[in-house]
């Protein structure tokens, strides 16, 4: 059984002077992070390791997360940065199979489309906002439309 955490992003600013790629996070982004690590570490819903985007906005929301639950600095991999579907499904069959809970930061629009195309839950992902899937699957390399069960939904919005 494979678990995956998938967590957009939290608030970046929009200022201008910064290309998308480097937009750091706003104050409430850092402290919804916070938050929601807070939350999900209460319910045991802890991953063994984080893999981000390589984003400024990514990178930072997964070193809250990883910093919250004990892990070791998030890895990273640049193909979620503006990933498609059919990427974010390359990424999730490339997991490694040692690992049975693993946590995606990712973003919108392809974190909300592989929530979908994973679980037939169409739930838009707002900033920081995190979603628990579960497999029957064995490998991550098996898994695909519709394999997935969303077993938990937050985001600091509520």
């Amino acid at each position: 059984m494979k678990k995956l955490l998938l967590i957009r992003h939290a608030k970046a600013t929009h200022e201008s002077g910064y290309v998308d790629f480097d937009r750091p996070l706003k104050q409430s982004g850092m402290q919804d992070s916070v938050l929601m690590a807070t939350l999900l570490k209460g319910q045991l819903q802890i991953p063994q390791i984080i893999i981000t985007s390589p984003a400024l906005r990514t990178k930072t929301t997964a070193e809250i997360f990883a910093n919250h639950f004990k892990l070791p600095v998030p890895g990273e991999d640049k193909r979620i940065y503006e990933a498609s579907e059919n990427t974010w499904v390359k990424v999730i069959n490339s997991l490694p199979d040692e690992y049975d809970f693993i946590g995606i930061v990712g973003h919108n629009p392809g974190i909300s489309q592989i929530l979908y195309y994973l679980t037939s839950q169409l739930k838009e992902m707002p900033t920081c906002a995190v979603a628990v899937i579960t497999f029957e699957n064995d490998t991550w390399q098996s898994i695909s439309e519709e394999d997935g069960k969303l077993v938990h939904f937050d985001s600091p919005k509520g």
